[in-house]
């Protein structure tokens, strides 16, 4: 899974913000805002990558235990889906 093309991720005014861009604006109205494990995930997925691959990145990168990084990951993944930025 990856972030679909439409969305990019913005720094305003010290947040981080997905964005939707060109054709996605009409799909989706709306930012969502990112703390700082979202921003990393978002980072993670601007390639294809397995759950299983990102929850280990999330591992090396927050030194959590695997069963809460999967966790995480797939509570953002969700997010993302329901709103239409994974492909």
């Amino acid at each position: 899974m990856k972030i679909k093309e439409g969305f990019a991720k913005r720094q305003i005014a010290g947040a981080n913000m997905v964005v939707p861009v060109g054709a996605a604006a009409k799909e989706l109205n709306a930012m969502i805002t990112l703390n700082d494990t979202g921003s990393f995930i978002w980072d993670c997925l601007k390639k294809d990558m397995t759950l299983d691959e990102l929850t280990e990145r999330i591992v090396q990168e927050y030194e959590v235990d695997r069963e809460r990084a999967a966790s995480d990951a797939e509570k953002f993944l969700k997010l993302l889906s329901d709103n239409g930025i994974l492909e």
